[in-house]
């Protein structure tokens, strides 16, 4: 690292991708980066009680910041050093959504 202080994991409101890791799209080379979202629509879906398809909104927000969450906890589980350093407090590793439609940036509660 070259002296950043922050490493932010940025998703976004109405992800191509996340529509399609919802949907279980199988399609050439998109199927490994589709594998790699699985898991955040598993665990959306778990607790989600509504309709869990690509066309419902508040299901897509639900696996979106699930997907953000696993992948800040994903950096920390696999970068001994980075969490090391968050740990000291040299550095800040967060998630956000972009959301599109009014171009704001919503931080995600860190755990």
């Amino acid at each position: 690292m070259s002296g950043a202080k922050v490493i932010i994991v940025l998703g976004h409101e109405n992800c191509g991708a996340i529509k399609s890791a919802v949907e279980d799209v199988q399609l050439g080379n998109i199927t490994a980066l589709l594998a790699k979202i699985k898991p955040a629509v598993v665990k959306a879906s778990e607790n989600y009680t509504g309709e869990k398809t690509s066309k419902n909104k508040k299901f897509l927000e639900v696996v979106t910041k699930t997907n953000i969450e696993l992948t800040v906890d994903n950096i920390r589980q696999k970068s001994p050093i980075l969490r090391e350093m968050e740990e000291k407090d040299l550095i800040k590793i967060a998630g956000a959504e972009y959301h599109m439609e009014n171009g704001n940036v919503e931080f995600l509660n860190d755990k």
